[in-house]
């Protein structure tokens, strides 16, 4: 693939910025700004957080200072005090996450639209991303999967009951170390290395309603199985956005937490300070759906690069 260069690069970033803001003014969702620097850490264990000391007063709070893996969390604090459909564009922070197509400080979308689900929110991404494509006289198709049928039609194994075995099969020539990995990570194996590689480059995937024990944020819907209300978008092969209903039951997302810590004793990481601040509100959030998309990586797949460092101004080793 030919790379764009530098100029041409930051060029199409701009284009993008001013299309998602225009995107939003018609659509009556405003855009916000919110703290990169945060008391509360993310507990998940697959994310890891940069964080920094404050060396000010001690009245100005926690001394230990977080930067942001998401705008998620203040995000729904507004929505818990009336904000309203909104958005926010701007820069996030990963620690370790480093290499040929992760940077670990990049541009994040993330926004929220109130009485809606994960259904009507993920045909609003697919719309986004299709205005992208179309600013550069491109074309998708749309293939909309809910997760378990797409496991079913593409490798004849149903993710809600096969046996643990059988997940595995299809992984056998990989070299994977299956120490320690659950169910929901032979899972996730499955389709970053046997589904999301066959995905074509000219199609926009839309995978939705996944296992219950995958909820992360999300409200999980009963049924047999119990399905996650939550949905992952992707242009070819590149995952490009999360959704969900969001789950705003303060005892239920305090559990998920902890659980999260839980985690990370078991692994040997820190466990992180919970966002109090929204566990204070969350039960005032009104019922509504969110979505957080990568830019740089909406970026190389418009720009036709495998390598995030040609859509950066300056990648992580040159910053």
């Amino acid at each position: 693939m030919k790379s764009p260069g530098l100029h041409e690069a930051l060029r199409l970033r701009a284009r993008i910025y001013a299309l998602i803001r225009a995107f939003f003014a018609e659509r009556q969702v405003l855009e916000v700004e919110t703290p990169i620097l945060s008391a509360a850490g993310n507990t998940e264990p697959n994310i890891e957080s940069f964080s920094t000391q404050f060396s000010g007063h001690v009245d100005a709070g926690a001394r230990e200072r977080w930067l942001r893996t998401s705008p998620e969390y203040p995000l729904k604090r507004l929505l818990a005090a009336g904000v309203g459909d909104c958005y926010e564009l701007g820069r996030v922070f990963r620690n370790g996450e480093a290499g040929g197509r992760h940077n670990p400080e990049f541009s994040m979308l993330e926004w929220y639209r109130v009485g809606w689900d994960h259904r009507r929110l993920m045909h609003e991404t697919i719309e986004l991303v299709a205005a992208t494509l179309a600013m550069l006289g491109r074309r998708a198709e749309v293939l909309i999967e809910g997760y378990r049928q797409l496991f079913i039609d593409e490798l004849g194994l149903d993710p809600a009951h096969a046996p643990l075995d059988e997940l595995r099969a299809p992984l056998a020539g990989q070299g994977i170390d299956p120490a320690g990995l659950t169910r929901d990570d032979w899972l996730d194996l499955l389709l970053t290395h046997k589904l999301q590689p066959g995905f074509p480059r000219d199609r926009i995937t839309v995978i939705h309603d996944y296992p219950a024990s995958q909820c992360a944020l999300a409200r999980v819907r009963p049924g047999d199985p119990p399905l996650a209300e939550r949905f992952e978008l992707y242009l070819g092969p590149y995952e490009l956005a999360n959704g969900y209903h969001e789950l705003n039951d303060t005892a239920e997302q305090r559990a998920r937490f902890e659980h999260d810590n839980a985690r990370r004793r078991e692994r040997g990481q820190r466990e992180l300070p919970l966002d109090a601040n929204l566990l204070a509100v969350l039960g005032a959030m009104p019922d509504c759906a969110g979505v957080a998309l990568g830019v740089e990586r909406l970026l190389m797949c418009l720009a036709g690069t495998d390598a995030i460092a040609d859509v950066l101004a300056f990648p992580f080793a040159e910053a």
